[in-house]
């Protein structure tokens, strides 16, 4: 943001006074006040004071100068929360007087102005948040009281940057994804804090996301809510015995299923012993078997089960297609499967397979097209490469790259990968075996499945 000769303005304009502050509501994160911005903004505030020049009219211009992760282009938002941050733009007696014992040299009449402050003589010239920007050409235009207008330089380039930074990158991935793919952003809990967590969940979906797993940002923005179960939810179980309600009610209403579990069980029988699949299939985890059955249960019309606790063609595939099998006789339809870990292209292309090979089987009509979600280090890389891989209707849960994200709009950011997960079942590798086998799999090198 630099101070530059008025020119005319783009976008929407106007003051904003008191009236403003009532219609558009308070910032969303309310750490969001007065103080947020740099000390420096207070000592030549309190210098223009000093000299009269306080109330001169100034003009800053906010803009960037490269456009993140070399590319071409920037998606500008962050606008609204600015428009919050200038409504309410007001100095407290506690946040006075925390100025006054950090900036004892300045006389109480500057302290008197202060109080008095607002942005009710500010005007804000912008461009539309959401449109496509490049650099060195203004996003906003703020006029006003020059000390007012330095007091409000680094809050909206606070506001704008990280905004603007996970905008951009979350409609890379819509892009690269196409228009079919379901994208969901599943980053919360490896957020840089709350703050972090919600702005990126909203500026995602602003960015062409479908839905997030971020229950407060789905409840302050309106954002889709998605989620199922975690590997926690599958080891959680030791065996059938554990599921003490079986019954369940027909979608239609008018029937009941008694023992759930016992139905499941006869339908991984018949797959199992099926010519086209048997050897695919054999003995699967019973303990999987007993979250997958519990979790229909619970959610008859949503089932979507993660399927790579265990060995994902041997149990997880199975044990799934064995519960689905089970709704569809009481009526229902499962959603699909979530793979977390492995080669995900190879994964989806198998168990694809199997769902249209149960389909021809069984006479079951759009069982084939059961959906499979990817997730795990999901980046702009790895979704061109499943995309080349299979042409699938896939969702993706995206995160690891849509937060850990450092940078401001004056910089390209850099992107590092996620310490992988580790658990039982799932192997550590070093970084730079990480990154060799995953140059691999990008360049579609033929990798042997480990046995």
């Amino acid at each position: 943001m630099e101070a530059t000769a008025p020119t005319a303005g783009a976008g929407a304009n106007g003051s904003v006074g008191a009236a403003a502050r009532a219609q558009v509501g308070p910032p969303t994160n309310p750490m969001a006040t007065a103080l947020l911005t740099d000390q420096y903004q207070f000592s030549m505030a309190y210098a223009y004071w000093k000299a009269g020049k306080h109330a001169d009219r100034a003009v800053f211009d906010l803009y960037f100068r490269k456009n993140p992760f070399g590319g071409e282009f920037t998606v500008f938002a962050g606008l609204e929360e600015c428009i919050r941050f200038i409504a309410n733009f007001k100095f407290t007696e506690d946040e006075i007087s925390f100025l006054k014992s950090v900036m004892p040299m300045c006389e109480d009449a500057f302290f008197d102005y202060l109080r008095e402050v607002d942005c009710s003589d500010v005007e804000v010239y912008s461009i539309a948040e959401g449109s496509v920007v490049f650099p060195k050409v203004p996003l906003m235009r703020v006029e006003g009281p020059v000390a007012v207008v330095q007091l409000l330089e680094t809050p909206f380039v606070n506001l704008i940057n990280y905004a603007s930074l996970v905008t951009t990158n979350a409609a890379r991935h819509r892009h690269v994804a196409g228009k079919s793919k379901v994208l969901m952003e599943f980053g919360l809990r490896r957020a840089q804090g709350p703050d972090g967590a919600i702005s990126a969940s909203k500026y995602c979906f602003m960015g062409g996301f479908d839905a997030t797993s971020n229950v407060l940002a789905g409840h302050l923005f309106g954002i889709p809510l998605r989620g199922t179960h975690s590997h926690a939810y599958v080891s959680s179980y030791m065996n059938l015995s554990e599921i003490p309600d079986r019954t369940l009610r027909n979608k239609d209403g008018l029937g009941i299923c008694k023992d759930f579990v016992t139905l499941v069980q006869q339908w991984l029988h018949k797959i199992q012993v099926v010519d086209s699949l048997s050897s695919v299939f054999g003995d699967t985890n019973q303990s999987e078997l007993a979250a997958f059955a519990s979790y229909a249960l619970a959610f008859p019309s949503n089932f979507l089960a993660l399927v790579d606790t265990y060995d994902v063609m041997r149990s997880g595939i199975p044990n799934f297609c064995a519960v689905a099998l089970a709704l569809h006789d009481l009526g229902y339809k499962a959603s699909g499967i979530r793979l977390d870990s492995g080669d995900l292209a190879y994964l989806s292309i198998e168990a694809r397979k199997v769902f249209h090979a149960i389909e021809k089987e069984f006479n079951i009509p759009g069982f084939g097209k059961m959906i499979i979600t990817a997730s795990n280090d999901l980046n702009e890389e790895t979704i061109d490469a499943l995309n080349k891989q299979i042409n699938l209707e896939q969702s993706c849960p995206t995160g690891e790259y849509q937060k850990p994200l450092h940078a401001t709009a004056r910089k390209t950011a850099s992107r590092s990968h996620q310490a992988a997960k580790s658990d039982t079942y799932k192997v550590s590798v070093s970084g730079k075996l990480y990154e060799f086998i995953h140059y691999l799999w990008l360049n579609e090198a033929p990798v042997g499945e480990l046995q």
